[in-house]
């Protein structure tokens, strides 16, 4: 079983950036792809970011490529999102996951562990 707790969350203006982490606890972090997903208010919860278990491969949504960053490091069991040029859309609480699927995926369903979530707030 993995713990995943974010941290990082916080309140920016437009053109901001944030470094999201999030600690895992355990020995099989490495074992892990790691996603980032993101949920505002009345919204579903939609998919951000995902890192292979090595760090090697990564998926971006749409939305936030080219903008945001997904990084780990498994001596540390610690993912980050570095979120760069932040706009008001990008408000919303991030969560953090970890899937043990063979492939990285990008479907909220697959992942079976997930973090409380830190909340990011971007000003106009």
């Amino acid at each position: 079983q993995v713990q995943l707790v974010e941290s990082g969350g916080g309140l920016v203006q437009a053109g901001g950036s944030l470094r999201l982490s999030c600690a895992a606890s355990g020995r099989t972090f490495s074992s892990y792809h790691m996603g980032w997903f993101r949920q505002a208010p009345g919204k579903e919860r939609e998919f951000v970011a995902t890192i292979t278990r090595s760090g090697g491969s990564t998926i971006y949504a749409n939305s936030v490529k080219g903008r945001f960053t997904i990084s780990r490091d498994n001596a540390k069991n610690t993912v980050y999102l570095q979120m760069n040029s932040l706009k008001p859309e990008d408000t919303a609480v991030y969560y953090c996951a970890a899937a043990d699927t063979q492939m990285i995926v990008t479907g909220k369903t697959l992942y079976k562990y997930w973090g409380q979530g830190t909340q990011v707030t971007v000003s106009s």
